[in-house]
């Protein structure tokens, strides 16, 4: 039977006893040894399709793991032929994992994520712009203004949004980055200005959520969103 990976750490470290993992009924943890370094396992089900239930147990594990020191967290789907194969990939990158885990210690990630108020935004260019302030209040008191006025004030508001959408990304990144160990970029998407994890120090975690919260309160156009603490799997491998 395939073996399921959950994640990689020092064998001296101390993990939970009688972990379940994925499937169902759930399969039990078992650990898979080379060297200084243990991968938390389980028999992979048959069928192997990302549920909630199993998502939610893949989580679970990994964080049960790192409650005694850090981890290299695995992504959900991680198969691997057998434990052997495991052992063998272990021993293959021995160093560069104890490399990782050492630059993990003592931390967690945190993602976040960083969208406009729609309203808000438009106040805040307008405001910015008088050109744009005279042209909205012009049309405004022509009722909405002829059909090519209103689609030239709509272009130049779309351009002026998009402009401070490259701000306020880059806002979010310069204010949360010194505060923390590391950041990666998380995966484009829409309706999101900004999707960025950090690896944030734990003695420094009520500063870095503090300056979440300050960016909204001192820019009230941000909608800015903080999941975390989280296994660090944006930050699992090197650079």
């Amino acid at each position: 039977m395939s073996t399921y990976v959950y994640g990689i750490t020092r064998a001296e470290q101390k993990l939970p006893d009688d972990a379940e993992g994925i499937g169902q009924p759930p399969m039990p943890v078992r650990t898979v040894r080379s060297g200084a370094l243990v991968a938390l396992v389980s028999d992979a089900p048959i069928e192997l399709k990302p549920k909630r239930r199993d998502l939610l147990a893949h989580q679970r594990v990994v964080i049960g793991a790192a409650s005694g020191g850090p981890v290299l967290p695995l992504r959900f789907g991680g198969v691997s032929p057998d434990d052997a194969t495991v052992a063998s990939i272990l021993d293959e990158h021995q160093d560069r994992y104890l490399e990782r885990l050492a630059a993990l210690e003592g931390k967690d990630e945190f993602n976040v994520k960083a969208s406009h108020h729609e309203e808000a935004v438009l106040a805040a260019v307008l405001a910015e712009d008088p050109e744009l302030l005279r042209r909205h209040a012009a049309n405004r008191a022509a009722k909405g203004g002829d059909h090519a006025a209103r689609l030239a004030f709509g272009e130049l508001v779309a351009r002026a949004v998009a402009e401070r959408e490259q701000a306020d990304a880059a806002l979010v990144g310069q204010t949360l980055a010194p505060r923390a160990a590391g950041t990666r970029p998380g995966p484009e998407g829409t309706g999101w200005l900004a999707n960025l994890s950090f690896l944030v120090e734990r003695e420094r975690q009520e500063e870095f959520l503090e300056a979440v919260r300050r960016l909204h309160e001192e820019h009230e156009h941000l909608q800015v969103q903080v999941t975390g603490p989280l296994p660090a799997y944006s930050f699992a491998a090197a650079d």
